[in-house]
């Protein structure tokens, strides 16, 4: 549904940051705004699509614009950004960010930062006040991302590194992967404990499992995240 659904400020408490947010999700849409508004926080505007802002926030006080980073309206991931600045607010993307290249694209536009939405509730709310403060969110997740170019830090891992990280970060546990791959669980446990060694010499630190995951898919390791595979 492509509705767009304008929220009455509750003259909450002076100083309440303005917050708009731009989701066609409907559930991320209320789920964000009620815990936005039990925060303190003034919801002022809630739409499907980022030109609508133009129309309906532009004059009004926003002080941060939460940005889903993929709309269903076919729209780009720059034009989003600038729609969401032109009202002079401040913009977070809040999304599920396992498009390295769009994040990319998104900061590099103006983006003030990046929060995943698998992130906790109060992380996410955390995020909205640095950005209404006018700073930029450094979180570590995403601080591959800040870089625009496409030979950020990557971790230089050899086939059988990226072989094992490819199965264990999809979910296997490591005996499996030995098994799969044909080799000793003390050699998978090897060939992983390196692939976190050259992460932390590249400033991208791994220590779990989820941090494995995260950046198989920053270094287009999983299937289907890669970006355009050159033939």
């Amino acid at each position: 549904m492509e509705g767009t659904h304008v929220t009455e400020s509750n003259a909450g408490a002076a100083g309440a940051i303005q917050v708009a947010i731009v989701d066609d999700h409907e559930s991320v849409v209320l789920g964000l705004k009620a815990a936005c508004e039990a925060a303190g926080y003034d919801v002022i505007y809630t739409t499907a699509r980022a030109q609508d802002l133009i129309d309906n926030v532009l004059g009004r006080p926003c002080d941060v614009v939460v940005l889903d980073l993929s709309l269903g309206d076919g729209s780009s991931v720059t034009d989003n950004v600038k729609a969401a600045q032109a009202t002079g607010a401040a913009v977070l993307v809040h999304s599920i960010a396992d498009r390295v290249a769009s994040v990319r694209e998104a900061l590099a536009a103006g983006a003030a930062g990046v929060i995943p939405k698998s992130a906790p509730t109060a992380m996410v709310l955390a995020a909205i006040a640095t950005v209404a403060r006018g700073e930029v969110l450094n979180n570590l997740e995403w601080a591959s991302a800040i870089d625009a170019d496409a030979d950020f830090g990557k971790a230089q891992l050899g086939r059988r590194e990226r072989d094992v990280l490819h199965l264990y970060a999809s979910g296997l546990p490591l005996k499996t992967v030995a098994l799969q791959l044909g080799i000793a669980h003390s050699t998978a446990r090897e060939y992983l404990d390196r692939v976190r060694v050259k992460y932390v010499e590249v400033g991208r630190p791994a220590p779990t499992k989820v941090d494995l995951l995260r950046r198989a898919v920053e270094d287009g390791i999983l299937p289907g995240l890669e970006q355009d595979s050159a033939g």
